[in-house]
């Protein structure tokens, strides 16, 4: 475990004296904005089919997100900081007691006594330099790649700690590219090492310190979009992405294909027998060796009229291990046509089939209210004693005030019932109310 402030302590460090020398300049203070936001989070999560406490806990959330412009000159610089703190408006009892009806629920870190805290925080300070369409970024990052995407489903978003740089110099394409070394967690001010499922926990626990990340964007018309990303958790596993986004207007209504596909191997120490008998393991199907072997292609197809949307979707997954992503147990978002509230239907082996609909209210005179509905069907999961299926059911409100005193003021539901046959049956509510407030 190593603590985020020696990240921000190093990143303060290198640019400081730079900064001192020009953040008077033009740009760095006028180009400045700065947004404080609050986040009022309750979750509860219920299991059916287990003689079980349930899961609960509520909190408040504070955060405030300044960002610099760019100091003037052929090279900019600038600094970004985002600083967050949560407070626990219910614990919801304590972990590990016996005979106890509630639980935890994994938004605070917990005290010794399996309380959790009443109270943590963290701060993420970036710097940043631009040249020309080219923009490099050292620090907290959030990234949202197909290879790697933050979870922000809980009070505090998960955070990343690196180096990143992208660039827009070629018309209608974008590169990136960077490494990654830590993260932190929805639940922590800490950062830690990164890992994969099957070896990211127990006493043979394994984690790196390298993700290796690199893409690209093509804009190849303006209804068509390409993309390859390529990530690497070194001793874990590569993983290759591509993907094709095509809207389509129709003479009723408009038509969208995303089509996506991973390829995923071994890499380091997951290659060997020797490297996985350390604990560089990844989860996947009964007999797996914990060697990173895995295909998943999906296509999805959404059409759209007036307010609603209907989509429909296949995906499907080949090989002996599960879909290997960076996980540390504490809430993973994926890049997947199947990531729903709970379950991610990743499974080695996992035929999924996805049906949504959606609709916005201001088709009929009330905006800033949606609705959506998904469910997704997984079967034929590689599993000990025979094929095993699954399935989630998501609804989802989301109001936000239009006028008034409370303008800007939303309100999001999301209800969720997770059912399988080698599975716990998981009924799961959250409700969040936040604020936006731009300072300047």
């Amino acid at each position: 475990m190593n603590k985020s402030t020696l990240t921000l302590a190093v990143t303060a460090a290198i640019l400081g004296q730079t900064l001192s020398q020009q953040a008077v300049a033009a740009g760095f203070i006028e180009d400045s904005k700065a947004t404080l936001s609050f986040r009022n989070f309750y979750v509860n999560q219920d299991i059916r089919n287990q003689d079980a406490s349930r899961s609960e806990e509520w909190g408040q959330a504070f955060f405030l997100d300044y960002k610099s412009g760019f100091t003037q000159g052929p090279v900019g610089f600038g600094l970004d900081v985002l600083a967050m703190h949560a407070i626990r408006l219910d614990g919801g009892g304590r972990s590990g007691k016996a005979d106890i009806e509630r639980t935890p629920g994994g938004m605070f870190p917990l005290e010794s006594n399996g309380k959790g805290k009443t109270d943590f925080g963290r701060v993420g300070v970036t710097g940043k330099l631009r040249f020309s369409k080219t923009e490099a970024r050292l620090g907290t990052l959030l990234p949202k790649m197909p290879v790697l995407t933050y979870n922000d489903g809980r009070l505090l978003p998960q955070m990343f700690h690196g180096a990143q740089i992208t660039s827009n110099e070629i018309e209608d394409l974008s590169l990136t590219a960077g490494k990654l070394e830590h993260s932190t967690e929805r639940n922590s001010g800490d950062s830690y090492g990164l890992s994969i499922c099957g070896a990211n926990s127990g006493s043979k626990a394994q984690f790196s310190n390298e993700f290796y990340f690199a893409g690209a964007d093509y804009k190849a018309t303006k209804d068509l979009l390409l993309q390859y990303y390529y990530g690497n958790l070194r001793d874990f596993y590569k993983q290759h992405f591509f993907g094709l986004v095509h809207d389509w207007k129709l003479p009723v209504g408009a038509l969208k294909t995303d089509l996506r596909y991973f390829y995923s191997d071994s890499d380091g120490k997951n290659e060997s027998a020797s490297g996985r008998a350390e604990g560089y393991v990844s989860s996947g199907a009964n007999g797996s060796s914990g060697e990173v072997d895995n295909n998943l292609w999906s296509a999805m197809f959404t059409y759209s009229l007036a307010g609603h949307a209907l989509s429909a979707g296949y995906q499907k997954v080949t090989g002996n291990s599960d879909f290997p992503h960076i996980f540390l147990g504490n809430g993973r978002t994926l890049y997947l046509i199947t990531d729903s509230q709970m379950g991610k239907f990743a499974s080695a082996g996992e035929n999924s089939w996805v049906a949504k609909y959606a609709y916005d209210f201001a088709q009929i005179g009330v905006p800033g209210l949606k609705a959506s509905l998904a469910y997704v069907s997984g079967d034929d999961i590689d599993a000990a004693g025979s094929d095993t299926k699954e399935w989630e059911r998501d609804f989802r409100v989301d109001y936000t005030i239009q006028s008034g005193i409370l303008k800007g003021v939303s309100f999001m539901w999301r209800n969720a019932a997770l059912r399988g046959n080698d599975t716990r049956d998981q009924d799961e509510n959250r409700l969040m109310v936040s604020y936006s407030l731009p300072l300047f």
